[in-house]
């Protein structure tokens, strides 16, 4: 059984800033709909305060958060740590895309590294945190992060990555506008 929080406590954020990657889920309201979640890397995310966070949300295959986002809002990220002593958080959430486009972008860039390919930032408002002992998840050695999104994106080039934000990334597999949707 897990321990619950309303906030993000220090110790939380600590383990937090210290794993390399973490999870993010989200589902649509209908129940026959595709239930996503996503690996996500490359130092992304970001602890606003106590109840809120963002990552910046780089360009893929697909853009099922942002599309399930725009339409309930639920969220869930994930952190587990595979060194150390056993951990997993789960971060249960209200979330919503930014886009370039808002004023918000601004003050939001800023917070995260340079990264060829992005495609929007994500925040949510938090509103539970459980802590659970993650004794089931094994033992891994880290080695890196992979290069290839980024060196994918490089090659596209800023233009060629709009164009697949478009034709790519505007709906859901269940058929959701995304916010970047014409």
């Amino acid at each position: 059984m897990g321990k619950l929080y309303d906030t993000l406590a220090e110790n939380h954020a600590d383990f937090i800033r210290a794993q390399p990657f973490f999870f993010v889920a989200t589902a649509p309201l209908s129940p026959e709909g595709h239930v996503n979640m996503s690996p996500k890397g490359l130092d992304t995310f970001r602890i606003l305060d106590a109840n809120r966070v963002a990552y910046l949300d780089l360009t893929g295959s697909g853009n099922e958060t942002s599309a399930h986002l725009l339409e309930n809002g639920r969220i869930t990220f994930m952190f587990c740590a595979f060194e150390g002593p056993p951990l997993i958080l789960r971060l249960f959430g209200r979330g919503r895309t930014v886009l370039r486009s808002s004023p918000e972008w601004a003050t939001l860039r800023p917070l995260f590294p340079e990264h060829p390919g992005v495609r929007q930032i994500l925040v949510a408002e938090i509103y539970q945190v459980q802590q659970s002992c993650g004794f089931g998840v094994p033992l891994m050695e880290y080695r890196g992060q992979r290069e290839r999104l980024p060196k994918w994106s490089e090659g596209k080039g800023e233009d060629d990555i709009a164009r697949y934000h478009q034709e790519r990334n505007a709906v859901s597999l269940d058929g959701l506008p995304t916010p970047i949707a014409p």
